[in-house]
């Protein structure tokens, strides 16, 4: 028999290979131990930054100092970038200053919060077109589709008005743009609008028509100089008055809604800061106004929207069979009023948070002075739009909504010969005929102008 073969070498290999693979085996699980550690480290590090951003210290909390809290993806955390189209950056100062300078001697730099707003945005062009410097200021939500918000902000654009997109309760942001611009007025338009969303959403309507009110004249009394300060209140605050046709010595302490609420606790708030600080405070109480890139949530925008889509529209009536009515305001007139009130308004008697002498206060109704049916509302968009609506005669919903609004306008007059002069009729015209080369839709005035070799105009204010 031959000797068995010998197998020495090859549990030698084996043994070196085991031992190979242990010593690997150690290096790989060292090495993932370190690298969980370092994305642990990491991640609490983040975690502490976040917490620390966002949850200030209690005394903080309490001080007046923390009047907003930022995001960790907050404009504070942005400003101190090096890029220069962050907000703060060298190229973002140059577009405030471009747009806030005004062109004609003694023009107004005015700072317009909501200028992607409806009323916002055709109050910024006319002023820009006039010589004013106009920055503006907008959160851009999504309380109707931001889309149209942003076709505006385009619009504005080709008028060289540049628009911050930032949030009335950022304070950091707010007291930047007035170390940036000393601005001789602000135009307050921003406000969380629509008395039915109150029901859905009340803390929208705080935060905004209140905190961010409130944070926005902070910044106001302590700017050296204190700029004046026109502001969108309501004709809602009436609420549940019945002496017609409105009038601004009428009562106001019976609001129907919480929107209503948090509008007339905007003018206590603005009679505050006016006798404190010696703010110009002026507001102005809308009534119902529409008109070309007017607001998705108002009655005779989705009427036109249900109306060419086939879709039945709610026409409401009082507890006693009687058509709520409304004083309809064209978008021009308003903005005129707008113009008025910053045109007549005193300058500020305070600097730097201190009062010298009395301010100016006033408050004014804006609004068309024929409150008109809603079914007539209804019948005129018929005969625009070339279709039948399929209407549903239906009462009214314990929602906050009020049976009619009337106002009585000759303060305003008086003051600053604000006279609105567009019929319903007429306004309603040229919205249909901006809503269909806005949406691209066939409608009875939009035939009518192509028969006649015009354009529907859809880009422009």
């Amino acid at each position: 028999m031959g000797s068995p073969p010998d197998t020495s070498k090859t549990i030698k290999l084996e043994r070196y290979n085991s031992y190979v693979r242990r010593i690997q085996s150690t290096k790989l699980l060292n090495a993932s131990s370190k690298l969980i550690f370092r994305t642990t480290l990491l991640i609490a590090l983040l975690l502490v930054l976040f917490f620390t951003i966002n949850y200030p210290p209690l005394s903080d909390r309490h001080s007046g100092a923390a009047i907003h809290r930022h995001s960790f993806l907050s404009t504070g955390f942005f400003s101190s970038s090096s890029s220069s189209s962050a907000i703060g950056g060298p190229n973002w100062e140059k577009q405030v200053r471009r747009s806030s300078t005004p062109r004609r001697p003694n023009g107004f730099s005015i700072l317009v919060t909501g200028a992607a707003g409806f009323i916002g945005a055709h109050c910024s062009i006319a002023l820009k077109k006039r010589g004013d410097g106009v920055l503006g200021l907008d959160n851009f939500n999504s309380y109707y589709d931001p889309t149209l918000k942003r076709s505006r902000q385009q619009m504005l654009l080709k008028h060289q008005i540049f628009i911050v997109d930032g949030d009335l309760n950022d304070a950091v942001l707010l007291a930047k743009l007035f170390d940036v611009v000393p601005f001789s007025h602000i135009l307050h338009l921003a406000a969380q609008a629509g008395v039915r969303y109150a029901m859905q959403n009340p803390q929208s309507y705080v935060s905004s028509n209140i905190a961010g009110f409130i944070n926005l004249l902070e910044i106001a009394k302590s700017a050296n100089p204190q700029p004046a300060i026109v502001w969108a209140s309501s004709s809602s605050v009436y609420g549940l008055n019945d002496k017609v046709p409105f009038s601004e010595l009428h009562r106001t302490d019976q609001p129907a809604s919480l929107y209503a609420a948090t509008k007339k606790a905007g003018e206590e708030i603005a009679h505050t800061y006016n006798h404190i600080y010696g703010l110009s405070l002026t507001g102005l109480r809308f009534f119902t106004v529409y008109g070309p890139w007017g607001r998705p949530d108002m009655a005779y925008f989705f009427f036109t929207k249900d109306i060419l889509q086939g879709k039945p529209i709610d026409v409401y009536q009082t507890q006693g069979g009687e058509q709520v009515a409304r004083d309809f305001t064209y978008i021009d007139d308003v903005v005129k009023g707008c113009v008025g009130s910053l045109d007549t308004a005193e300058k500020s008697t305070g600097s730097r948070g201190k009062k010298r002498k009395p301010a100016q206060l006033r408050v004014y109704n804006l609004g068309n002075t024929s409150p008109v049916p809603v079914g007539r509302l209804v019948s005129i968009l018929e005969g625009l739009l070339g279709k039948k609506a399929k209407k549903r005669v239906v009462g009214m919903p314990r929602n906050g909504d009020v049976p009619f609004t009337h106002a009585n306008v000759s303060l305003a007059y008086r003051d600053f010969g604000y006279k609105p002069t567009t019929d319903l009729a007429a306004g309603l015209r040229k919205f249909v005929k901006w809503y269909s080369g806005y949406y691209g839709v066939e409608t009875r005035v939009k035939k009518e102008i192509e028969e006649a070799g015009g354009l529907v105009e859809g880009s422009s204010a």
